[in-house]
């Protein structure tokens, strides 16, 4: 049989060719020299293909990298990979999009690297994308099929200085198997039953010095966050990607700092709806399995009784002041973000170190009047003063860079400490919230000084 195009071969493949087309084709690849292949790439080939995706303080979860394992080192003697030498497609939801590819370079593991030298020989091609592009999200309302979602083809040779062949270009495109994110993948998936049967999933975060020896006598904080109404639902991810609320907690520089248990619990759908303002965290059967969830956890993990901590947003940040009221004596501290709840209960938890936030402009939960009828952050911290609790208050814009942020927050604390405060109140500029003003929490948990201060805390 005379020999056909490698295009014919893979034509064939396809399933496309016409016999007519075949017999013409095989006829000049008869006569026509063989093509040159290009000399093998000294990394080659590629073994397998990983997208990385990361939680982000604004606009949520997103695909920044793509992961490329090739057999060998890719070493560039020096040169640098242009990122135009790759072209990378996202195929979501029936439609396909280039995305941007904004740095290109080897490491040793699948991971990015913001280091601008980045480039040190290793088996991993890094192809960074624009977290800003308009299909980079990696979940809607629940995690998008990511796998094999994202095509990757090489369009131009990397060669080194010297003109060394790297890594060939060519027509095959390879597709992802797999999908990372860092920090959520440390989180364990599971689920509780409480003594009525009403179930919470929830992930975990155990501390690696929990895991490396968990028979040892150190007791650890235990870290409650508390999701949104926009979380509620069956895929125990969302409460993790959504917002950075639970995994800021559980990043390796955070938890070398303040080494802790992180557990984040979700609502399951339908919505329960049947707390008295209609939100979720103070459904009856939600919150009753809550503190059981707790309960349980604390007696067989490691926990320091101590320090229980409460952390929530929107509609997690009512949870917290439904909560309090109920359980005064459990929670060492609480951080609450455009929360809002009932002022009649705020003289049962002026014990209880908290630090409030909310955007003055939130058109969601407003700042004064909250919502379902029961007022907003502003409101409650009025209460909380008159029940005898001391209250330190600052203003400033939400969108400052983060040191002069924590600046701001350091020098709050520093007046809440010389008055004897126990309950820090932080209020954002009208037009200074990005994204949205109820967006309030993005600064919140990257903020190391409110960190800081909700670990020192203790019952």
């Amino acid at each position: 049989m005379r020999g056909i195009t490698r295009r014919t071969a893979l034509t064939i493949a396809a399933g496309t060719v016409t016999a007519s087309t075949l017999s013409d084709t095989a006829t000049a690849a008869a006569d026509a020299p063989a093509p040159r292949r290009p000399a093998a790439s000294g990394a080659g080939p590629a073994l397998r293909t990983t997208l990385v995706t990361r939680v982000m303080p604004r606009n949520n979860w997103r695909v920044t990298a793509v992961a490329i394992h090739y057999a060998n080192p890719i070493v560039l003697r020096g040169g640098v990979i242009p990122p135009s030498a790759f072209q990378v497609t996202a195929d979501l939801g029936g439609q396909s999009a280039a995305r941007t590819v904004t740095r290109v370079y080897p490491n040793t593991a699948a991971s990015t690297n913001a280091l601008p030298g980045a480039g040190r020989p290793g088996r991993y091609l890094i192809i960074e994308l624009d977290p800003d592009d308009a299909n980079a999200q990696a979940s809607g309302t629940d995690p998008l099929p990511l796998h094999r979602a994202y095509a990757i083809r090489q369009v131009a040779d990397v060669r080194t200085p010297g003109g060394g062949l790297v890594l060939a270009a060519g027509p095959l495109a390879t597709r992802n198997d797999d999908v990372i994110t860092p920090v959520v993948d440390d989180f364990t998936a599971g689920s509780f039953t409480d003594s009525t049967g009403f179930e919470l999933a929830f992930r975990l975060y155990q501390p690696q010095g929990f895991v490396r020896s968990p028979g040892a006598a150190t007791r650890y904080p235990l870290v409650v966050t508390l999701h949104g109404g926009g979380e509620v639902a069956d895929n125990n991810m969302t409460q993790l990607t959504a917002n950075r609320i639970a995994v800021t907690f559980a990043k390796p520089e955070r938890q070398r700092r303040h080494p802790a248990f992180v557990l984040a619990p979700q609502i399951p759908l339908p919505r329960p709806m049947d707390g008295p303002d209609g939100t979720d965290w103070t459904d009856p059967k939600v919150r009753a399995a809550l503190v059981e969830l707790i309960d349980t956890f604390t007696t067989q993990r490691p926990v320091d009784a101590d320090r229980i901590y409460l952390v929530g947003l929107s509609s997690g940040a009512r949870g917290i002041f439904n909560l309090l009221p109920r359980h005064p004596h459990t929670f060492a501290a609480a951080l609450a973000t455009a929360g809002w709840g009932g002022p009649s209960t705020m003289g049962r938890i002026t014990h209880i170190p908290i630090w409030a936030d909310h955007s003055i402009d939130d058109p969601v939960v407003p700042y004064r009047e909250g919502r379902f009828g029961k007022p907003g952050t502003w409101t409650l911290m009025n209460a909380l003063e008159s029940a005898g609790a001391r209250i330190t208050r600052g203003e400033w814009a939400n969108d400052l860079p983060k040191a002069k942020f924590e600046a701001r927050s350091r020098a709050l604390l520093n007046r809440a400490r010389r008055a004897g405060s126990h309950v820090l109140f932080t209020s954002y500029t009208p037009g200074t919230t990005p994204v949205s003003p109820h967006f309030a929490w993005a600064q919140t948990y990257e903020n190391d000084v409110v960190i800081d201060w909700l670990f020192d805390q203790s019952r």
